[in-house]
């Protein structure tokens, strides 16, 4: 299955604009993630598919790994997503800014 992908630098061009997903544990999230992102953890996606914002949306890991797993599964339900190839790591390295804490959730609980 063939998922869009983009990079670190194209997503900081569009970061405020953009449905940013990070399915990392929450203890990763927790430590450092992009601003703005929301946190559902990989293994809850397949019962929280309610959370995910509307419209266009990224999917973050740490390295791009899980990320892809997590948008091949939602293309697969026809939800429109893009893999941020590089993940957390990535944005780190380049520099961007990171945001530490819990941050929001994704869900009302926030």
């Amino acid at each position: 299955m063939q998922i869009p992908t983009m990079t670190v630098t194209e997503l900081s061009t569009r970061v405020s604009d953009m449905a940013i997903v990070d399915v990392r544990e929450t203890f990763e999230y927790s430590s450092g993630h992009v601003p703005g992102a929301i946190n559902i953890p990989m293994s809850t996606i397949p019962v929280r598919l309610q959370d995910l914002p509307e419209g266009d949306v990224c999917i973050i890991c740490e390295s791009g790994g899980r990320s892809w797993q997590v948008a091949a599964f939602l293309a697969q339900r026809g939800i429109v997503v893009t893999n941020v190839e590089g993940g957390t790591g990535a944005w780190r390295y380049e520099g961007f800014p990171i945001e530490h804490g819990h941050g929001p959730t994704g869900s009302d609980e926030s």
